[in-house]
Formats: C-alpha cells, sequence, structure tokens
C-alpha cells in the first residue's frame, strides 16, 4: 500500500485527520508497504488512534510513551501544565499521574524542583516510571501506588490532578477511538463524574504546604459544581481556566 491509498482508504472509512494519520504512519512504517497498511486498518477499520497505534504522544515540551495501561494524553491537559507554571512552588504532587505526562512536563521545566505521582494502577506507574527515565528524571520524581491520598505523605507546595471526571451517562456516548482504547478507570468514576473531586477537595488541605495551590483538570460543564467543592473545603482564589477551545477546563485555588 502507498502513502496516497493509506489516505484514501481513511477517507473512506470516515476518519477526519486521513491526510495528517497516513504521514504520520507512514513515517512510522519507515516506507515498508506492509506495515504501512497494518496501521491503515487498525486506524480506519479498528478506528485505533495513532497514538495508540505508535504507543506515543506529543505533550507540552515532549513525547511520552503511551501504552494500554493510561490516558492518551490531551492537548486540553496541557491548560493545566500552563497554569501550574505560573504559581511558586518546589514540591508537586500529581494524583492519578497516568503517563506521568503533567508531573514530568512540570518537573523538566523547572530546574530543582522535586514531586511524587501517584496512581491506583501499577502498570501505569510502570509507564510513568518509563517517561521519567526518557527525560532522565528519576532522580527527581518518586512513583507511589495509591488511591487517591492512601499512601500520600507530605506536604507539597502544589497538588495536580486530572481525574476522572466523566458521568456515567456520558460515557456510552464517548467517541469508540475515546472509550475502546482508554482506559476506562481513567474516564470515569459513574455516578455524576464527581466522586474524584470529593475526595481530593476534601483531603488535599492536609496535603499543602500553607498558601499552597490545588489545580485540577474538570469537564467543560463540571466548573460551578467543582468550584463549590473547593470553596467548601477552604480554599480561596478559586479560579476558572479555559482551554485553547475556550471551554471551562482548570480549576484552581490556594488553601486559605
Amino acid at each position: 500500500m502507498t502513502e496516497a491509498e493509506g489516505v484514501a482508504a481513511l477517507k473512506a472509512a470516515g476518519v477526519e485527520t486521513a491526510l495528517r494519520d497516513a504521514q504520520l504512519l507512514w513515517a512510522a512504517a519507515q516506507d515498508d508497504p506492509d506495515s504501512f497498511k497494518a496501521f491503515i486498518t487498525r486506524r480506519g477499520t479498528g478506528r485505533e488512534p495513532v497514538s495508540r497505534i505508535l504507543q506515543r504522544r506529543a505533550f507540552w515540551d515532549h513525547e511520552f510513551l503511551v501504552t494500554p495501561d493510561v490516558l492518551d494524553p490531551r492537548p486540553d491537559t496541557e491548560t493545566l501544565v500552563e497554569e501550574a507554571l505560573t504559581a511558586p512552588w518546589n514540591t508537586v504532587l500529581d494524583l492519578g499521574t497516568g503517563s506521568g505526562c503533567i508531573i514530568l512536563s512540570l518537573l523538566a521545566a523547572r530546574a530543582g524542583t522535586t514531586g511524587t505521582a501517584t496512581d491506583i494502577s501499577d502498570k501505569a506507574l510502570r509507564t510513568a516510571q518509563a517517561n521519567a527515565e526518557r527525560l532522565a528524571l528519576l532522580d527527581r520524581v518518586a512513583f507511589t501506588p495509591s488511591n487517591w491520598f492512601d499512601a500520600v505523605t507530605g506536604p507539597f507546595d502544589l497538588i495536580v490532578s486530572n481525574p476522572p471526571y466523566i458521568t456515567a451517562e456520558a460515557y456510552h456516548a464517548l467517541h469508540p477511538e475515546v472509550r475502546q482504547f482508554d482506559p476506562k478507570i481513567a474516564l470515569t468514576p459513574g455516578g455524576d463524574g464527581l466522586d474524584a473531586y470529593r475526595i481530593i477537595c476534601a483531603q488535599a488541605p492536609d496535603h499543602l504546604t500553607p498558601n499552597g495551590a490545588l489545580m485540577v483538570e474538570i469537564g467543560f460543564d463540571q466548573a460551578a459544581a467543582v468550584a463549590q467543592l473547593f470553596a467548601q473545603a477552604g480554599f480561596r482564589d478559586i479560579r476558572t481556566i479555559r482551554d485553547i477551545n475556550g471551554k471551562d477546563r482548570v480549576i484552581a485555588a490556594v488553601l486559605r
């Protein structure tokens, strides 16, 4: 299969980004028609995202290893990284780290800082560790198996998280490329989608330094509900930050 044939096949399969995807897959196949054809089949027929096929995703300033055990990093999440880099901090905790893209991007951008990354999934933590090794950050980050704060010590100047927040109802309506390839545990806690925020907001004050900051990614329609949880937990200067598409994406606040 040629590159042009791959583009045509993806277009016929209804892939909106057919040209870009075919170009990336052709380059990864190293001009091998058989490998390229297999990639095109996975992308077109199986609807497997390019990042899953190539097992890597560009995020912020780096490229991250992506395995079936972690959420595929999205450009929207870079909003959280950007906001965190405006705050003063030397120590950071990343709850539910997945690939490690958030905490590793932060540590790489700010020399001399250290952090702890947690995840309930041992396989996810191994992926994050592999990414830390790729970025030469293993000496600045600790990886802790933990269900949110259960195994966490501290305190930290900054806590960040991109928790599962999709409602049970919305989960079933997700695009197949998301629902079939991202771990369900990283997408939805079930119910109204707010369970993780309830835990994080309630327990974060016990793990923050004075004037420490909490920043979380949210769904586009969850700003009011999550901001209320922040306020109930005693946070101040609660702000909603929009992503590159103008949608509410991050709630940030400081501990009183």
